[in-house]
Parts: C-alpha cells; sequence; structure tokens
C-alpha cells in the first residue's frame, strides 16, 4: 500500500533509506521538522562512513508525479542534482541533516554520544582528556580509560565539540588536551600499556569502528 508521504536519508546524494512513512501531510510535517530541529541541535555529528567522508539530506517526499528537477548544494557550492529511484514521488523539502556520531568505549564495547559521554565521565572531580591519534584517553588520578573514533580528523573533531559544550556548561573540572608533545606521547603509550591496553592498538591511526 503507498502512503502519501515518506521521509528519506540521502547520503551523498543518494538514497540510504527510507525513516518513515505518513498517509497525513501534518503528520509528516511535523515529525520532518522534528528530525530536522533535532539534527540541527547535533553537538557531534557523523563525517565519515567506510573511511570515506560523507554528507547527509533528509527529504520529504510526496506521492506524485513531478518533472521539476531538484538540486543541493554541496560543501563547495557546487549544484548537485537529487536523483529519485521511485518516479511515483516527488521531493517537497529537503535539508542538510547530521547524524550523531559516537565515541566506543574500549573496555566496554558500548557506543556514547557526547552528551552521554559528558554526563558519565565528566561529573565530580578534576578530569584529564587527552587526544591520542583517533583515541581519546580520559584520565581521574591514576584511572585511565580508552576510547575510540573512526580517525584522527573526528578525535581532533570530537575534542573541539567537548571544548564548546564545557564552556558553555562552564563546567571546569575538565582539563582539555589536543595537542600532546612527543614526551607527553611516549608517556601515554608507555601508561597505558602497562594499565593493559595493548600497544598495537594505541599506535593505530584509524578503525573500522562505528559504521
Amino acid at each position: 500500500m503507498n502512503h502519501n508521504y515518506i521521509i528519506v536519508l540521502f547520503k551523498n546524494k543518494i538514497k540510504k533509506k527510507i525513516i518513515n512513512k505518513f498517509k497525513t501531510n501534518k503528520r509528516a510535517v511535523d515529525y520532518y521538522e522534528l528530525l530536522i530541529k533535532n539534527s540541527n541541535d547535533t553537538k557531534f555529528y557523523k563525517k565519515y562512513e567506510n573511511g570515506f567522508e560523507c554528507t547527509y539530506e533528509l527529504a520529504l517526499l510526496e506521492l506524485g508525479t513531478s518533472n521539476d528537477n531538484i538540486y543541493m548544494k554541496d560543501e563547495f557550492g557546487r549544484q548537485i542534482k537529487i536523483e529519485l529511484e521511485d518516479s511515483d514521488y516527488k521531493i517537497v523539502r529537503i535539508n542538510r541533516y547530521y547524524p550523531e556520531e559516537y565515541i566506543l568505549d574500549y573496555e566496554k564495547k558500548k557506543k556514547l554520544s557526547l552528551n552521554e559521554f559528558i554526563k558519565k565521565h565528566l561529573t565530580g572531580g578534576y578530569k584529564m582528556v587527552s587526544k591520542l591519534n583517533n583515541k581519546i584517553i580520559l584520565q581521574e588520578d591514576e584511572n585511565f580509560k580508552l576510547f575510540t573514533l573512526k580517525n584522527v580528523y573526528d578525535s581532533d573533531r570530537f575534542v573541539d565539540s567537548l571544548s564548546e559544550v564545557l564552556m558553555k556548561e562552564n563546567k571546569g573540572n575538565v582539563l582539555l588536551v589536543k595537542d600532546v608533545s612527543t614526551a607527553q606521547r611516549k608517556y601515554l603509550y608507555n601508561i597505558l600499556v602497562e594499565k593493559g591496553f595493548p600497544k598495537n592498538y594505541l599506535l593505530r591511526y584509524s578503525t573500522t569502528h562505528l559504521q
């Protein structure tokens, strides 16, 4: 049975998946606007999949054919035509979309959003957060926790996003170290290996986690 409206996620201008289907315009528009609002509030969004940089759009499609061509600008300002596989629908709205990206707790194998990371790990006493390759190191006294991101660029973005949130929330109990010196890097490798983390894992600059 056809639905009058569908919400579709595009990745790099290609249809990725259908998010939801609706019979009425109001329900479709309300849900679409809620998704876009939540997306625009995302503090740390997904930018890579399977090793490649990606951009996402969210479209609201209505049942009915249309001869109008739909274009979106890419990150370089170029006009890119949006292709639809299903000619029974036409695009009535389309916006940039920012899916939440997650950081992986190495020990618990659990994914956390930026806000979950803050709530779970950055309350209470003084902490230090350091970047090491594509890893985030959380230190509290003599305790260390290791978190992993897809690549070095994502770990940079994570620290930048974390810094913005902590400044906005006026949290003064966290020291952020984004650019470690050679001596600091050596210290982190040594202490983490002593704590039981495998050195070959620490030395990696990218991972296939979090697809």
